[in-house]
């Protein structure tokens, strides 16, 4: 059996197609034809009347910020638990880093802590949508919305996702999506930045595009800013993967009752499965063991190594990093988020590509519940 890859992309003759096309014809006057076709496409699907295509998740993260006036002196509330692009924009920006805590259940950002770490110097939250799972979108809102601060929502990770109908995304002043070649919606590297605010928008366009207005031509740069685009070929991939969205999203939905039907009934293992009013997209099928088998993630993801399975274990907390331990608000995140530091040291993603077969899943399960059953019984007659 074939080396199970932990995350991978699916691609049809549709892909193929629209780069090929792009390779050939998006040149010279048609340079942008893509980009257009993707933004058009994403905002049609995501209902949301700006999208501006970049070349990366942490880009739209970067440019969000940067377009809502987050600076030098502000302070950037982020969950403890996620993947370092969520946070690394803030020091772009120069603002400074705060970590709040996650939720158990579904390790996203918690409101309740999210308010305590609110400071007069609070300009916005990054209230990411990890692993496919939203926050509790109405608990964040009604916090941000009493203090006055901004939401930038990082959908990296979930893309295609739903909060009581409504897409993952399109809750914040900016949402961010990414689209590297592990995620739902490829692009091999690739972003989007979605926002309901003209202004907003109108400067992220200045921004993405060394401080040129919109078509100006003689190149009188008006400020400092950033190159921010995404190629044609990029985007080709992304309009044709953006038009078979639902198709992704029922792969992934499938991947994972797979996962819960062979692993129903497991002691001390539990799924991060979709919350009440949410429609997940499960981007990386997510476990936790319990404490009680006497190991943790680190060692589970070895194990299942030797069984030809690409695993990885739950990201640890941002505050626990060298790059943030040394800052003052990592010292303050590490004594206060106790579920950041209680929960991750026991989650792993289990294999999650496109191309994962049930009888893979099949095999996955049965490695997993043979390490888990051999421990069991190491623990209980040791």
């Amino acid at each position: 059996m074939r080396r199970v890859p932990l995350s991978g992309p699916w691609i049809t003759q549709k892909e193929i197609d629209y780069v090929t096309d792009a390779v050939t014809n998006a040149w010279y006057t048609n340079h942008n034809l893509y980009q257009e076709r993707f933004e058009e496409a994403f905002k049609a699907y995501f209902d949301v009347p700006y999208a501006l295509c970049l070349p990366s998740g942490t880009s739209a993260i970067h440019l969000s910020l940067a377009a809502l006036g987050v600076g030098p002196g502000d302070e950037v509330i982020v969950p403890d638990v996620t993947y370092m692009s969520s946070a690394s924009p803030i020091t772009y920006v120069g603002a400074t880093t705060v970590f709040a805590d996650v939720d158990p259940d579904t390790l996203c950002i918690s409101a309740e802590s999210l308010e305590e770490c609110i400071t007069p110097q609070t300009k916005a939250v990054i209230a990411v949508d990890l692993y496919g799972n939203l926050p509790d979108m109405d608990a964040v809102l009604d916090v941000a919305k009493r203090h006055g601060i901004e939401i930038v929502e990082d959908a990296v990770e979930a893309t295609g996702a739903e909060y009581k109908g409504k897409k993952a995304g399109t809750f914040g002043d900016c949402g961010a999506f990414g689209f590297h070649g592990s995620k739902t919606l490829v692009t091999g590297e690739g972003g989007m930045l979605v926002t309901e605010r003209e202004e907003v928008y109108r400067r992220a366009q200045i921004l993405k595009n060394q401080g040129r207005e919109p078509g100006e031509k003689m190149y009188r740069n008006a400020e400092v800013a950033f190159t921010y685009r995404m190629g044609n070929m990029q985007a080709a991939l992304g309009l044709a993967q953006v038009e078979r969205m639902d198709q992704l999203i029922a792969r992934k939905r499938d991947l994972f009752g797979w996962y819960k039907e062979e692993l129903a009934g497991v002691p001390g293992l539990t799924l991060l499965d979709e919350p009440p009013e949410q429609r997940g997209t499960y981007w990386l099928v997510t476990a936790f063991i319990s404490e009680d088998y006497g190991f943790q993630k680190e060692r589970l993801v070895e194990l299942l190594s030797e069984f030809n399975l690409d695993c990885r274990p739950v990201f640890y907390p941002l505050s626990s990093l060298p790059a943030f331990e040394h800052r003052e608000q990592a010292q303050l995140a590490r004594e206060r988020n106790r579920v950041s530091y209680q929960v991750t040291p026991y989650g792993i993603n289990l294999p999650s590509a496109m191309n994962v077969t049930r009888d893979e899943v099949r095999h996955v399960c049965d490695a997993l519940k043979g390490i888990l059953d051999q421990h069991s019984r190491s623990v209980s007659s040791g």
